[in-house]
């Protein structure tokens, strides 16, 4: 089945829309000079023919006025320019200066125009080309004079005006798209400037602006765009900071909480049963709470920088075996691949986004089945499986989302904020990497993170 052509582009119809007006600016000068050119040469030879028709005719009255003259005769001796014929219509008769023309060459509306003794032209055609017949009548002589003069020189002359022109005309369009061209990158050039902004935006680097330019027509829509974008990076920041100083508010009494809590968890077996039921259910909520404090301090900090701070190169295959082993799990869960498994991210952040996956398989995915540090061309893929039950694929873009834990069925019955995938998508992010969750070789989901090899 065939597809339907999409849209053209804007430079695509730009370059369309100059070659189709100088095409058709084209067309209108070849046209209208070949017509001026051809009626200019038709009557300058009409008229050339006609005052020689005249003045054979001339001639020969003047030979046949002569006693005992001839008509055959004269006509052998006449020698009229050129390559012309003449034809003879005298007492009844028709003679011929040629054998290949006659009185059929002579068309009849001219016979009777030159009959009622009005001299005229007319354009014939013929085997040998377009032809001028010019019928002339000599009253003194009961003679009709009619010159036979072809056109094929003038032909010629006319095609090759006509091929010059349309060449010319094809020259022009092809001068026109080139402009076209030409015109299209000036006219696209500040689009594609505002998209590659737009497109280093979106990725995070906040600091980008549009270039100062002094075009009248574009001072508005630059200074615009960087408006929009320095109010953008003011109102991330204000959140950021807003998220951070909430945050660092919070530890204060937070503190003071888990500290109390601590001094009537050391007297537990004083308390009766619902006390102690109730003191473990705080200090769950307690743990949750800190836990959601630290995530959104680590959030803040993501957010109030565009990029990733400078760092050594780390060791992913070690990395990830150190977090197994603080993490109480079991090192044997990582399969490392042969290469070089060394990013140029910061170390702190990337096991912070390491634990994270192992923490929600843990939480949502029935623990963790095991851990592979693949390097892949430039970057470097770490991948954890659980043994949950997967992802489904119309959750698997908003599971990175911040506070998103699962379809609405099962939120309320999750544990933690919802912000663990988050940090990990926002550290891939910084670094120039990004994170996703496909299906498990085993079942299972199995969640990626990749880093590049180099600096962005």
């Amino acid at each position: 089945m065939r597809r339907a052509p999409g849209p053209r582009g804007l430079r695509a119809r730009i370059v369309l829309g100059f070659a189709a007006a100088t095409l058709l600016v084209s067309a209108v000068l070849v046209t209208t000079t070949f017509l001026l050119a051809r009626g200019y040469l038709l009557d300058q030879r009409e008229r050339t023919l006609t005052r020689q028709a005249f003045a054979d005719a001339d001639v020969l009255r003047s030979r046949l006025s002569t006693a005992g003259a001839e008509i055959g005769t004269a006509l052998e001796e006449l020698e009229p320019s050129g390559s012309s014929d003449v034809v003879v219509h005298h007492g009844g008769s028709w003679y011929s200066s040629s054998l290949e023309v006659g009185a059929r060459d002579v068309p009849a509306d001219l016979r009777d125009l030159v009959d009622d003794g009005t001299a005229a032209t007319v354009r014939t055609g013929s085997a040998d080309g377009p032809r001028l017949v010019v019928g002339v009548p000599v009253p003194g002589a009961d003679l009709e004079f009619y010159e036979l003069s072809p056109l094929t020189e003038l032909q010629e002359v006319l095609r090759t005006l006509a091929a010059v022109l349309t060449a010319g005309a094809g020259a022009a369009t092809l001068v026109g798209a080139a402009f076209g061209v030409w015109a299209s990158r000036r006219v696209v050039q500040p689009l594609e400037q505002v998209a590659g902004a737009a497109t280093r935006i979106a990725a995070g680097d906040l600091a980008t602006r549009l270039p100062a330019t002094q075009d009248p027509d574009l001072v508005a829509i630059v200074g615009g765009f960087n408006a929009m974008v320095d109010a953008l990076a003011a109102r991330i920041e204000r959140d950021a900071r807003f998220v951070g100083d909430v945050s660092h508010e919070l530890r204060s009494p937070l503190t003071t909480l888990v500290t109390s809590v601590s001094v009537l968890g050391a007297r537990r077996g004083e308390l009766p049963p619902r006390s102690r039921e109730a003191l473990a259910l705080v200090e769950t909520e307690l743990a949750r709470f800190r836990r959601t404090l630290d995530d959104l301090l680590e959030l803040a900090r993501l957010d109030s920088d565009a990029t990733d701070p400078h760092a050594d190169p780390v060791d992913l295959a070690e990395l990830a075996r150190e977090v197994l082993v603080r993490t109480d799990r079991d090192p044997d869960l990582l399969t490392p691949e042969d290469g070089d498994t060394r990013v140029p991210v910061d170390k702190g952040r990337l096991e912070r986004a390491l634990r994270n996956l192992l923490d929600n398989a843990d939480r949502h995915g029935g623990g963790v089945r095991g851990v592979e540090v693949v390097p892949r061309d430039d970057v470097v893929l770490v991948s954890v499986d659980d043994a949950g039950p997967g992802v489904p694929a119309g959750d698997r873009g908003r599971v990175f989302e911040r506070f998103a834990r699962g379809s609405a069925s099962t939120r309320g019955s999750r544990p933690g904020a919802g912000l663990g995938l988050a940090i990990v998508a926002e550290t891939a992010a910084r670094a120039g990497g990004a994170a996703w969750v496909t299906d498990g070789p085993c079942g299972g989901a199995r969640f990626t993170l990749s880093v590049p090899r180099s600096a962005r």
